[in-house]
């Protein structure tokens, strides 16, 4: 019996995380976020990447049209988000983020990876690739 209910744990994580990936939008371009919608958001299964920014930040202002064009090319693959931390300081705080912009990676609602600057596209690539 143990088996089998190893078997049924397995199919019944499997399933689950199927639903997540359905429930999760797929847009082409970054979805706001604030920090109430943060921890749902980001819970929600496969890639999500988050942009934290603000609008006094010139290197943030640089790569925004990068995180767009990202949104749209991983479009299906990854979830793209942005989030104002002047109008959302709590999110923030509870990660440490020190510094923006900031660009944190998401796989099924953990904390995988970050980027933090105004970095090259290949390198948000090759961030992404190694969780897609």
């Amino acid at each position: 019996m143990d088996e089998i209910d190893e078997i049924r744990a397995k199919k019944l994580a499997e399933l689950q995380s199927y639903a997540r990936e359905k429930a999760a939008p797929k847009t082409a371009a970054p979805i706001h976020l604030t920090d109430a919608t943060f921890a749902t958001q980001t819970g929600l299964g496969g890639v999500a990447l988050v942009d934290l920014w603000a609008a006094w930040c010139g290197p943030c202002l640089r790569i925004a049209p990068e995180i767009e064009r990202v949104a749209a090319d991983y479009a299906g693959k990854v979830r793209v988000y942005k989030l104002n931390v002047d109008e959302n300081p709590v999110t923030p705080g509870q990660y440490g983020v020190q510094s923006i912009p900031t660009l944190m990676i998401f796989k099924d609602g953990k904390l995988v990876d970050a980027i933090i600057g105004a970095v090259p596209r290949a390198e948000i690539d090759r961030t992404l690739q190694r969780w897609t």
